[in-house]
């Protein structure tokens, strides 16, 4: 990334409202309410998707970089990406999550960095919101303008060893050493940023009888002592964003650590993940945009037996599948935009979103790599860089099983029939 690139203003200040005249210093009209889920749900070319898009193209993240891209984690910053949903007040920029989806789809259209664009995402949907949601006072205003302007990271650690999406079954324990106050002790595992966060979101038990009614959140620093951060899980996919265990021994806490109320830990990481489920994978949905994109320039450039591969039947329905598929998990995600906009739950939308964005994913990168024959195999064109990506998505924010006991359990299958 060059120096002139890191001058580029934020993308707001580049697009217009759609249906609307661009004001004389083309600054974005629109308020958050203006920029409705309908709006981008029929509007696959919004004026902050594409500006969005552009901006990843122009830095030019590297595809498949093995370290941790604060370069691109800087100039997110600058943009605003990283203050998308943060209130004004502590130098967000104070927008809808329907604004903040079209913004990451962008990302995911215009890069195929998605390592790196999972990692703001996870900071922007999860972390953030987590603490702007429970945060003290003391608290938002001693984390959320340095996570706005890039200068801390955080991370949102649930996930243990034996305890996956069983978040009942947690044996971080806070135990209590006085009035108010604790030692913490237990190992968090796939924490998402680790290696480089300086604070975190760290859930443990009060009371292991209890299960998630003693679930309580604390905000601790990640230099505190008795946090030992270790190193970066190899994986198949996601480069550039690091992943890594986190050991916690005895480390001592009071109630100013508490994020929300004690015993309301299970509320912040539902809310929290609910939200993350659906929404995280805006940038999947962009990513699966510029697959399709790729794909559909093979079938029109590709001869093959004198005609171009897209006159055969073969190639034209996988390529037809792939947009049913992109289409049909768009309009889940952005679904469940508009409840939670709303105020009404998204737990059975999210749960939707994330399996039908997720699988898709997949399938269609593997139609991808087949239309492409043996160059799709190849590093140089990415594609298999984006299957191994969304293989991922099979797992994080809940595995597909998971999402489907989601459903099913929403839908009550396995009650009896009222008479």
């Amino acid at each position: 990334m060059t120096e002139n690139q890191h001058e580029s203003t934020a993308p707001w200040t580049e697009v217009t409202a759609p249906d609307s005249q661009p004001s004389s210093d083309s600054t974005l009209d629109a308020s958050p309410s203006e920029v409705s889920a309908l709006d981008a749900m029929l509007d696959a070319a919004h004026p902050i998707k594409m500006a969005m898009a552009d901006l990843a193209a122009r830095f030019a993240m590297p595809a498949d970089t093995t370290t941790f891209d604060s370069e691109a984690w800087a100039a997110a910053a600058e943009a605003g990406i990283l203050g998308l949903l943060v209130d004004p007040e502590y130098g967000g920029q104070g927008r809808s999550i329907v604004e903040a989806l079209l913004a990451f789809e962008g990302l995911g259209l215009g890069t195929g960095a998605h390592g790196t664009v999972f990692a703001l995402a996870s900071q922007v949907f999860a972390m953030q919101r987590a603490l702007a949601d429970a945060g003290s006072a003391a608290q938002l205003e001693r984390w959320l303008p340095s996570l706005v302007d890039g200068s801390a990271i955080g991370a949102f650690a649930m996930t243990e060893p034996g305890a996956g999406s069983d978040t009942a079954g947690i044996t971080t324990l806070a135990t209590p050493t006085g009035d108010d106050s604790w030692t913490l002790s237990g190992t968090k595992t796939w924490v998402t940023l680790a290696p480089q966060c300086d604070v975190l979101i760290v859930f443990a038990t009060t009371d292991p009888t209890k299960g998630r009614w003693a679930q309580t959140a604390f905000l601790i620093e990640s230099d505190r002592n008795g946090v030992e951060v270790g190193p970066a899980i190899p994986k198949s996919g996601l480069a550039g964003c690091p992943f890594a265990e986190v050991h916690l021994h005895d480390v001592a806490v009071t109630i100013d650590d508490v994020l929300g109320k004690v015993g309301a830990g299970g509320s912040v990481f539902s809310n929290a993940v609910d939200a993350e489920r659906a929404f995280l994978y805006a940038a999947q949905l962009g990513a699966m945009e510029r697959t399709l994109d790729l794909t559909i320039s093979r079938a029109r450039t590709r001869h093959q037996s004198g005609q171009q591969i897209g006159k055969y039947q073969a190639v034209s329905h996988r390529i037809a599948e792939m947009k049913l598929r992109h289409e049909s998990a768009r309009l889940l995600v952005y679904k469940a935009a508009a409840l939670h906009e709303s105020g009404r739950s998204i737990t059975m939308a999210g749960a939707l979103a994330k399996l039908a964005a997720s699988e898709a994913a997949v399938q269609s990168a593997i139609d991808a790599i087949s239309v492409h024959g043996a160059e799709g195999y190849t590093l140089e064109l990415g594609l298999e860089s984006d299957l191994r990506n969304a293989i991922g998505g099979l797992a994080y924010s809940g595995t597909s099983d998971i999402q489907r006991n989601i459903v099913a359990g929403l839908l009550s299958v396995d009650r009896p029939r009222r008479r």
